[in-house]
């Protein structure tokens, strides 16, 4: 029973305590949970050994049982012996019937002890697979919940980090001012290519609309010279002969 006792003392302990103080909660309850199935191995050994001698006591109970009640004819022959004057035989039938009787008793009460302690620490083993199994449950819920909290520990030092580092907010806060300054600076010379080409554009047709057409005014000069030279073609001929 002292393997019942001492893994109850483990399995009752805090197991919330031990994960504050231990380097890596994970490990520690895998660790436990091994060594308790581990001692529930040595402790189903126990029960079996406990078995083993109940039904050992059980078979010699019922051998002599048996040999006791051999010798019940032993009884009928020492009424023989009595009638025929052999005291001697018939003592010794007595005793040997007596002592199969006694020690069948004392093995009885023996096997009907053991039977009953067999029984308790059926139930104990019982309880203890049980007691285990729930250990187990509790160890996966448990380190899930370590993990959330290392995770949760990990981003209250991260974010208090960098609620303590004001440079590196004072560096973001110039970067996006400087971001700003060059995104107005590229929109202000975009609007003035545009309103540059726009007034390029407009001053060419003002000087379109100003002026004639140069193509037409080389051909009005064209025609008048073909007219000037039709002319001389068609002078006067000379008499005929």
């Amino acid at each position: 029973m002292g393997i019942f006792d001492r893994l109850k003392t483990v399995i009752s302990s805090n197991m919330n305590s031990l994960i504050s103080k231990a380097e890596n909660p994970e490990k520690m309850l895998n660790q436990m949970i091994i060594d308790m199935n581990q001692q529930l191995i040595d402790s189903k050994k126990a029960v079996a050994m406990a078995i083993a001698d109940e039904k050992r006591l059980e078979r010699e109970v019922i051998e002599n049982k048996a040999k006791a009640e051999e010798w019940e004819e032993w009884e009928k022959k020492a009424v023989l012996a009595v009638r025929a004057n052999r005291d001697d035989l018939a003592k010794e039938a007595l005793l040997r019937k007596q002592e199969h009787e006694s020690y069948a008793g004392q093995l009885g009460t023996q096997w009907q002890a053991q039977k009953e302690s067999v029984e308790k620490l059926k139930e104990s083993l019982r309880q203890l697979q049980s007691k285990i199994e729930e250990a187990s449950r509790k160890k996966n819920i448990l380190i899930a919940r370590a993990k959330r909290a290392e995770a949760q520990e990990k981003i209250n030092q991260t974010m208090s980090s960098i609620a303590g580092n004001k440079s590196a907010f004072d560096t973001f806060d110039r970067m996006a001012k400087k971001v700003d300054e060059l995104e107005a600076r590229t929109e202000a010379h975009k609007e003035l290519e545009d309103a540059s080409s726009g007034a390029s554009l407009e001053k060419q047709f003002a000087l379109l609309e100003s002026s004639p057409n140069a193509a037409d005014a080389l051909l009005e000069d064209l025609k008048r010279k073909m007219i000037t030279s039709d002319a001389g073609s068609n002078g006067p001929s000379e008499p005929a002969r």
